[in-house]
């Protein structure tokens, strides 16, 4: 991003990115237990923001870990296995209500809910300075909400942490749980570029008029 300030933080309209993604959940549902995991050195200015900006949404703060695997399950010491938990990414502040919606419902009924998007572009992978086209009917770009019945995830996190974890539903893989595919929405970027904070902007006032209409 180069920005001295962590991406989360950052300004997305009138109030830091990190609490959009948190409303998006309050807005679907107000009764949404909110834990937000954090790097320890990060804890005392998340804290400032809250009161800065008067934010007022019910939260938990836990310190993260040197690698997501460890971030997730300092979060999920603070859960139980009978809730339905979903794991989002804090600069995701353009997730639809129907992507938590279909993800909460989908994970009820198949243990976890993994949303994706198809590709737009063609794709191709490279191998030994070599490449060759991929089918994109194929391919899936995964996001998050990722949601899962509390049981299965807290089963999945009490093995050993692996380079292979490169998101949840990879560690419920490796744990033998079969991963369950549902449509996400396609703005619902992981902001990662200036040039997405430009795009989230464009966006995410009617994301804010639509949640307010209910």
């Amino acid at each position: 991003m180069g920005s001295e300030i962590p991406k989360q933080f950052l300004m997305l309209g009138e109030k830091p990115i990190l609490m959009h993604s948190i409303e998006r959940f309050t807005y679907f549902d107000p009764e949404t237990e909110i834990i937000v995991v954090l790097p320890e050195d990060h804890i005392s200015y998340w804290k400032k923001l809250v009161d800065q900006y008067s934010f007022t949404v019910s939260h938990i703060v836990v310190p993260g870990g040197s690698e997501r695997y460890y971030s997730v399950k300092s979060g999920l010491s603070q859960t139980n296995e009978e809730s339905l938990i979903a794991i989002h990414d804090g600069v995701r502040p353009l997730v639809s209500a129907n992507t938590i919606s279909r993800c909460f419902a989908e994970a009820e009924r198949y243990g976890m809910a993994i949303p994706f998007i198809e590709p737009a572009d063609s794709v191709r992978v490279e191998h030994d300075n070599k490449n060759a086209a991929v089918a994109r009917n194929e391919i899936r770009l995964i996001q998050t909400p990722q949601v899962f019945k509390g049981s299965l995830l807290h089963k999945a996190y009490e093995q050993p942490y692996s380079r292979s974890f490169t998101d949840d539903a990879s560690v419920a893989e490796a744990a033998g749980f079969e991963v369950h595919l549902t449509a996400g929405n396609r703005e619902n970027i992981k902001i990662t570029t200036p040039e997405d904070i430009i795009f989230a902007s464009a966006f995410i006032t009617t994301l804010i008029s639509s949640d307010e209409k209910g």
